[in-house]
């Protein structure tokens, strides 16, 4: 679970990340069924912009950058983190983005998270909400919507999103969910509606699952939580990205070493051919670089998952 989402990146805005190694990633193109996501919410850390360049930058096989958090609020406003998403202070944020897509790279909103009453506000009153949502998607230009529901929603209420959502942008466009992981296996989920039930009605309209395995719903010190959503037998390993904190400051528990992770993923990578690959919360102060070279994060783990496929 993504905790107090916003008072955990401003408390964390002055981390500073020990110097490392730098990492070259194999080229995009050797790892391309497996995703490298980036969770992007610290746009602006210590009163300073927080570019997300860095990833295209350098060569870091990075596939898609999620945008956090988008928010529909009562009475009509959205809001991304505080802040309307057309806000002039969002604009090099959104250049550096068209920037990115125009080198390959997809990206997303986050729509909720911890902050709940979005999707309650999609579930009840859709004719006032999903409006408001869709125009964020045009007017951005997104190629799609990551939905963390961290609060109770029915099961025909996220099918009517995600059914709205291809309808008015196609099939190509990107729709992604954000579980916490042990909700994908038949335990524990913070949704209101069952995944194995939503998968059987709409896998086919799911890109994959951004899958939570920190803050106690999951662990990628080994292969065995991902396994274990395998073995459950509804969700194959192509449409499971594992999805992991990038600093211990960024979740209350859960965080595993660079080492360990690359591990876990290369093997992982070498198991599963179709790995969906490995998601991280959150870019601003990503280890090994910290906020110094937040990008080097992406790089290890396309390193790791090219070494395992190459």
């Amino acid at each position: 679970m993504r905790l107090s989402k916003l008072l955990t990146t401003l408390s964390c805005a002055v981390v500073v990340g020990l110097a490392a190694p730098m990492v070259t990633a194999a080229p995009a193109e050797a790892a391309a069924d497996h995703h490298v996501v980036v969770y992007y919410q610290t746009q602006f850390a210590g009163g300073s912009y927080v570019s997300p360049k860095g990833l295209t930058d350098h060569d870091t096989g990075v596939t898609d950058v999620i945008v956090g958090a988008i928010h529909l609020n009562d009475g009509g406003g959205v809001t991304l983190n505080d802040t309307s998403p057309d806000d002039a202070k969002f604009d090099p944020m959104w250049n550096d983005l068209a920037a990115m897509q125009a080198k390959g790279v997809h990206v997303l909103g986050m729509v909720g998270g911890a902050a709940a009453g979005s999707f309650q506000r999609l579930d009840s009153d859709f004719g006032t909400y999903y409006p408001k949502l869709k125009n964020v998607v045009s007017t951005h230009h997104l190629d799609g919507l990551d939905l963390d529901v961290e609060e109770g929603m029915s099961l025909a209420g996220v099918e009517r999103v995600i059914d709205q959502l291809h309808s008015d942008f196609g099939d190509g466009f990107l729709v992604t969910l954000a579980p916490v992981a042990t909700a994908l296996n038949g335990g524990g989920n913070l949704s209101g509606f069952g995944y194995d039930a939503l998968y059987r009605d709409r896998g086919s309209s799911i890109s994959w699952f951004n899958a939570q395995f920190y803050c106690g719903w999951g662990s990628l010190d080994d292969t065995s939580g991902y396994e274990g959503i395998v073995n459950h037998g509804v969700v194959p390993a192509g449409k499971v990205v594992a999805g992991t904190i990038t600093n211990p400051a960024n979740c209350g528990s859960g965080y595993v070493s660079m080492d360990t992770l690359k591990a876990t993923v290369s093997q992982l990578s070498g198991k599963y051919s179709d790995f969906g690959g490995v998601a991280g919360w959150e870019y601003f102060n990503s280890d090994p670089g910290g906020t110094a070279a937040p990008w080097e994060w992406a790089a290890n783990m396309s390193a790791a998952m090219h070494a395992a496929t190459a």
